[in-house]
């Protein structure tokens, strides 16, 4: 018996030796762990080194099937994790780097154009070369989305991402080069801006030709750099997010997204507006402060794109950090399966087969047979023709309707364009998602909102100022002279150039194109002013005499138009603009549901293509034409080429901005009424509202307590 005893207890006794060795172990693992805690480099976590434990330990690893459905992750630079930065592993985080990234672009476009803008009228470029450098960004685009939305949907969207991050800033660099590398030495002229018999001008120095190809080389290479980082952006960018969030709370963060892009392209505006070189003033004299200006803007612009390459590539790291998927998302899509896609049938149970070729093209070919997806996407090219023309033509438009300067028009532009187009988006995205719209609903309030833009269009053609007499234009040189021509017989002999715009306002209260074509032939400066005398064509009018006796004929600038307009005329187009865009967001919601799952980022693609061939590409050719159609004198004698428009038809202006915006929306209201009517007879859809049963994960715990 007692050998029997003695046989059991220390039995008995191993698994008490076992439970102090434990506690001895957790202790020690326990002062290990405090004093990691107090070195840094015990932060970083290998998850190679944790797997070989396990296996050495003999634990056998769970198995899970990572399906595409499921492919979370830590959030961590390769292999290297972070356990005190998993607190980042969240959408929200990731949403705030990525709108910086998009906002960084939304600067360069608005730099882009307004360089090439500046660019254009300085060089005299021939029509190839501007077409080349406005619609390269557009056609590279067209020709690679489709490759990036179908292979990048299939693949890691937070890296193909990343990788937009660094082409942003590399372009950014691109469009930088010119300006940084060396300057663009103007034409010289030796000419003095009053009248004088005896002239000599010389132009077309050889110098701008060598920074004109650098010029345009280094542009059309950084615009398809930024076409190639663009569509990841835009494209995967947006099925990232419809992945990570509710179906009802999916527009707030795609508005979020377009107006970061809105935002960005509006501070380009307010940035770069004293940079710009608009009609006023265009007389290049030989002087060292002239150059020293000049340098110091072309110093300036090489600066704005560097800054734009640095807040680019701050996001490159922490956005190579986040995994496949973020927190949640597996849920989220399990939540998501349980509603009903609105078409039940063929194009639900389409799905992607092996990469490749053959399947691309076939999965195209789905998504041009469905015609509800075709006219959406119309509608949204109708749509970004009306925002090109609040973007290119407004800054024109307003300069020349209100006699403003170009830099006072562009501010006013950008002013108007952020918080009417960032805010339209983004308060667009929250209406629908507060709503929980449903197709159906989307599309009336995409229509109902096109209605009331195009009401607040036809105000703004009232809203305009009458022109100023000027003479040779629309004033005769007091009976002496002929419409449409500059010269008279009181400036015959002075020999004037219509190549060299400088307006002043005669104290006839009647403008002229420069002082020589007033016939001035004396100058002074008073009070940072300068101030013009013994002009010929100057005979009528009060005289005003300066502190020396002498009397004053002419001051610079443009005369008075006496209109007060202007506060009127930002108030409808921030409304126009302001309901314009509360239609994009919806279209884009309409989209991702109406395709299958797996066809939203290539049906995004497709969409892209079809707003660049109808939108984006014909747009700025047609703005252009139209205000080539509104411009009433042309300079000459440049180059023995066309110059610029110096002088525009007010009343053409208004007609056509207003008329062509006006058909692009009547074509939104038309493309989407034909889809809603297409959509109703198809889908199974009944409801208005959008039945959703996904809920915060906040709202669930305390349903379980």
């Amino acid at each position: 018996m007692a050998d029997a005893l003695a046989e059991v207890e220390p039995k008995a006794a191993q698994p008490q030796r076992g439970k102090n060795t434990l506690a001895v172990e957790a202790e020690k693992g326990k002062k290990k762990s405090r004093l990691l805690r107090t070195v840094p480099a015990s932060l970083i976590k290998f998850r190679a080194f944790q797997n070989r434990e396990k296996v050495q330990a003999g634990a056998t690893p769970p198995v899970t099937k990572k399906t595409k459905e499921n492919l979370e992750g830590p959030c961590g630079l390769g292999c290297i994790v972070i356990p005190s930065c998993q607190r980042l592993n969240n959408f929200h985080c990731f949403l705030f780097f990525y709108s910086l990234l998009i906002t960084s672009q939304g600067i360069v476009f608005g730099l882009v154009d307004l360089s090439i803008d500046t660019f254009e009228k300085e060089s005299h470029l021939n029509n190839m070369e501007n077409l080349l450098l406005s619609l390269t960004y557009d056609i590279s685009s067209c020709l690679i989305v489709l490759f990036i939305a179908y292979y990048g949907g299939r693949g890691n969207i937070p890296r193909w991402i990343t990788f937009s991050s660094f082409l942003v800033g590399f372009g950014s660099l691109l469009f930088a080069f010119p300006y940084f590398s060396g300057g663009n030495d103007r034409a010289s002229v030796d000419i003095e801006d009053i009248c004088q018999e005896m002239k000599t001008t010389t132009v077309c120095n050889k110098a701008v030709t060598s920074f004109q190809a650098k010029y345009v080389t280094s542009f059309i290479l950084g615009q398809i750099v930024q076409a190639v980082a663009g569509m990841p952006l835009y494209i995967l960018g947006t099925v990232f997010i419809d992945n990570s969030v509710a179906t009802h709370s999916a527009g707030i963060y795609i508005g979020i997204m377009e107006a970061s892009v809105v935002l960005g392209y509006s501070l380009s505006y307010v940035m770069a507006a004293s940079l710009t070189r608009g009609t006023e003033n265009s007389i290049f004299a030989i002087s060292t402060m002239l150059n020293n200006s000049h340098q110091r803007q072309l110093r300036n612009w090489w600066i704005y794109f560097g800054l734009v390459s640095l807040i680019a590539w701050s996001t490159l790291i922490p956005l190579s950090c986040f995994p496949h998927s973020v927190r949640g998302t597996a849920k989220i899509k399990a939540e998501k399966r349980k509603h009903p896609h609105p078409f039940d049938g063929e194009i639900k149970d389409q799905e992607f087969g092996p990469i490749n070729i053959k399947d691309l093209f076939a999965t195209i070919w789905v998504l041009l047979k469905n015609p509800v997806f075709i006219c959406l996407a119309l509608t949204k090219a109708s749509e970004s023709l009306v925002f090109i023309g609040a973007s290119e033509y407004l800054p024109i438009y307003i300069e020349n309707q209100f006699l403003l300067k170009h830099s006072t028009a562009t501010k006013i532009a950008g002013f108007v364009l952020l918080p009417g187009g960032g805010l339209g988006q983004l308060l667009g995205g929250i209406i629908v998602s507060k709503l929980r719209m449903s197709c159906k609903a989307l599309m009336r309030f995409v229509m109902v909102t096109s209605v009331i833009s195009l009401t607040f269009f036809g105000f703004v053609i009232f809203v305009h100022c009458n022109p100023i007499p000027l003479a040779g234009i629309n004033e005769d040189y007091a009976g002496t002279g002929q419409l449409g021509n500059l010269t008279a017989p009181c400036n015959s002999h002075c020999k004037c150039s219509s190549s060299f715009y400088s307006t002043i306002c005669g104290r006839d209260n009647i403008g002229y194109f420069s002082p020589c074509f007033a016939g001035c032939t004396q100058s002074k400066k008073l009070n940072d002013q300068q101030a013009y005398y013994n002009c010929s064509c100057i005979k009528e009018g009060l005289t005003t005499s300066d502190d020396q006796g002498d009397f004053i004929d002419a001051r610079p600038g443009a005369c008075d138009a006496k209109c007060y307009k202007l506060p009127l005329f930002i108030a409808f187009i921030f409304s126009t603009i302001l309901f314009s865009v509360f239609s994009g967001i919806p279209c884009t919601l309409n989209i991702l549901r109406i395709v299958s799952d797996n066809h939203r980022s290539l049906a995004l693609g497709l969409t892209y293509v079809i707003l660049r061939m109808f939108g984006t590409i014909p747009g700025p050719i047609l703005f252009k034409m139209a205000g080539a159609t509104s411009c009433i004198f042309r300079g000459t004698e440049y180059c023995g080429k066309t110059g610029r428009c110096w002088i525009y038809n007010k009343t053409k202006m208004a007609y056509f901005m207003v008329g062509i915006c006006s058909i692009c929306k009547v074509f939104t209201i038309f493309f989407t009424a034909i889809a809603f009517c297409l959509y109703k007879c198809l889908s199974k859809e009944d409801s208005n509202i959008l039945n959703i049963p996904v809920k915060n994960l906040k709202v669930k715990k305390k349903g379980k307590n």
